[in-house]
């Protein structure tokens, strides 16, 4: 199994090397289609890649070349192969369903990756190396504490591209819309009876687009340095497509950090952020801070559509009441309470901490916040209803 795996693999980095555009999700239904065919049958396995993979007419020639190379090790065809051939086709084929390993080989292809089309930047290049992972895609998935500065810098361009998903995300909820894809007949017979009973037209409705309110409470104490710059960057980031954003800095002391918002300029309002706020990079009291946000706060800038996201380890030495009593009176009034915690990208993790285990019964949901892939994840759950 580990050796067709291998070997439509680097059939496929033989042809992005000669010049074919192969993605990643074409080598998962290439796989596929070898499933449905006679791999006996070279001329079958040929018309089902070439097809599956959708090679332009304009470089059969080359896919026929390197074809020939890597299902037909041997070269020219021999005196007594049509006769060999011939009992393969008289063989009985192997279909899905009975125990087929191409079967298993499309599943373990999909399971290295995505299924469908990747974006040019993802697209496996011509390396030899494992196929349908590119420098884009392991950034994604590398933890904030290991990046380097050039790839942490990487990684706040990726996450402009991230956070401008939220622009795009429909909701379940219908609006009116002039072009929409349904009928509104309520509106439309409402149209109808200004005009004599006439329908001239048909009021239509389409889903709207989910812009949630946020509010962003951020520890920014010494443990939580890997982490804070990049969760600040998502977060303003996705302030360019959310209806408001407010965010706030929590350590030995809670400071709001909104009015210090530079439009358009990242870099001028992280150092902002790390000159003005007192206590940078020190010490933390989660509690006291949380209990300062819910009384001076609270129904400012948190309504029955926002979502509350903090962004800490948890690691609170002080008291545990109030931080518990602040978060009820945060839960009661907001949409979700969202706590993203960074120490959950380590599997052996668990919410063990006093300022963790308390703040559990009063959040919605508790999220890893390591890396790039985790930050993605969140996308979903700021549109949810």
């Amino acid at each position: 199994m580990k050796d067709i795996v291998t070997h439509l693999a680097r059939f496929c980095g033989a042809l992005r090397e000669a010049g074919i555009a192969v993605t990643l999700g074409d080598e998962i239904d290439a796989a596929e289609s070898l499933a449905h065919v006679d791999i006996g049958d070279r001329g079958e396995v040929r018309l089902a890649l070439m097809t599956s993979l959708k090679v332009e007419p304009r470089a059969w020639p080359a896919f026929d070349y390197v074809f020939d190379r890597f299902w037909r090790p041997d070269g020219p065809r021999r005196e007594g192969e049509t006769q060999a051939r011939r009992k393969r086709r008289q063989a009985p084929r192997t279909w899905p369903g009975q125990d087929n390993p191409l079967t298993a080989l499309a599943r373990t292809i999909a399971e290295r990756g995505r299924v469908g089309p990747v974006d040019d930047d993802e697209a496996p290049g011509p390396d030899g190396g494992r196929p349908g992972y590119s420098p884009r895609a392991l950034l994604r998935r590398k933890s904030f504490e290991q990046c380097s500065a050039e790839e942490l810098a990487a990684m706040e361009r990726l996450i402009e591209q991230v956070a401008r998903q939220l622009a795009t995300r429909r909701s379940r909820r219908l609006v009116p819309s002039p072009r929409g894809a349904a009928i509104d007949l309520r509106r439309s017979f409402r149209r109808a009876l200004a005009r004599d009973g006439e329908f001239l037209d048909l009021a239509r409705r389409d889903r709207a687009v989910e812009r949630p309110r946020i509010v962003f409470i951020c520890d920014t104490s010494g443990s939580m340095d890997p982490y804070s710059r990049l969760a600040l960057a998502f977060i303003l980031s996705l302030g360019k497509v959310a209806r408001r954003t407010e965010i706030f800095a929590l350590n030995t002391s809670l400071t709001r950090l909104t009015p210090w918002i530079t439009a358009g300029n990242l870099t001028a309002t992280l150092a902002r952020f790390a000159r003005n706020v007192e206590d940078w990079s020190g010490g933390t009291r989660i509690g006291e801070c949380l209990t300062d946000f819910a009384h001076d706060y609270l129904r400012q800038v948190v309504a029955g559509d926002t979502s509350v996201l903090v962004f800490s380890d948890g690691l609170d030495r002080g008291a545990t009441e109030s931080l518990e009593t602040a978060l009820l009176a945060i839960r009661r009034r907001a949409r979700r309470v969202i706590w993203l915690n960074p120490l959950m990208g380590d599997p052996r993790y668990r919410p063990e901490a006093r300022g963790m285990k308390a703040a559990l019964p009063h959040i919605d949901h508790l999220v890893p916040a390591h890396n790039l892939e985790s930050l993605e994840a969140l996308l979903p759950m700021l549109g949810r209803g």
